[in-house]
């Protein structure tokens, strides 16, 4: 028998009401110059956005199938946008958040517990899957809007470079999150299309999918070609180079800085 659930399953949360409005509040700082620090302002800013966008990609895959029919979702608590009902809130919350101090990489959160089983169709499957990353690009075409719309006028320089930070953010996690490897969405969009021989040889690869793709991605060659790539992305969408250079420099805000991304106080 389907598990219907109340209202209180699909009810946003407080935790999530609450990222939120430390995303609006310290936007409005930004923005304003109201800050005895700017980096601060952005860190918070930047951190706390991308926590709901994190929120968002799971908040896709779980309302994806629920459509699908894995009704489940809901007692899971997966559908108030609570980051703390995820599988894992170390993997999908903290993990990204450390990533993005370190060293400024979108890193794919993991994860809601989708009952396959519930869900009849290829397509559906695929399509739980792919919702996820596919709210990175949407985010990542919002952070790059008044770019591409050469809509900047009027928009204070601290603002644009953590739009920039926070694009390049979404433009690496959403291609990460599509690459076709086992324990990622990508190959989680492909997965249902392999013959069943194949899905059975790869499961017990999926767990090490992340760590593969992050072990990579310390060589330098491959560094460099997916930073490329991300920022041949960003280009496309009107951000440059000395954007995100800057948006990062402002967000890292503990570190000695060039003085290169100054920002004037209003």
């Amino acid at each position: 028998m389907g598990h219907q659930g109340g209202r209180g399953e699909r009810q946003i949360s407080s935790v999530f009401l609450g990222i939120f409005a430390v995303m609006a509040v310290t936007g409005w700082a930004v923005w304003t110059g109201y800050s005895t620090s700017t980096g601060l302002a952005v860190f918070l800013f930047v951190t706390s956005a991308w926590i709901v966008s994190l929120c968002l990609h799971e908040y896709a895959h779980a309302r994806t199938a629920l459509h699908s029919g894995d009704l489940s979702v809901g007692a899971k608590g997966y559908l108030t946008l609570n980051p703390l009902k995820y599988t894992h809130a170390l993997l999908s919350i903290v993990l990204p958040v450390i990533f993005v101090i370190m060293g400024g990489l979108g890193l794919p959160g993991g994860a809601v517990y989708i009952e396959r089983d519930r869900i009849q169709g290829r397509w559906k499957h695929s399509l739980i899957s792919a919702a996820g990353p596919l709210t990175n690009v949407a985010f990542a075409v919002v952070c790059t809007a008044p770019f591409w719309l050469n809509a900047l006028d009027g928009v204070p320089m601290a603002f644009r470079y953590a739009l920039a930070f926070l694009a390049l953010l979404q433009v690496s996690a959403a291609i990460l999150n599509f690459l076709p490897v086992p324990g990622l969405d990508g190959y989680g969009i492909i997965e249902p299309w392999l013959s069943y021989r194949i899905r059975r040889e790869v499961a017990p690869l999926a767990q090490f999918g992340l760590i593969a793709v992050f072990a990579l991605l310390w060589i330098p060659e491959v560094n460099t070609f997916f930073f490329d790539v991300v920022r041949n992305l960003l280009s496309t969408l009107g951000v440059s180079d000395l954007e995100t250079f800057c948006g990062r420099d402002l967000y890292r805000f503990w570190q000695d800085t060039s003085g290169y991304c100054t920002v004037p106080q209003p």
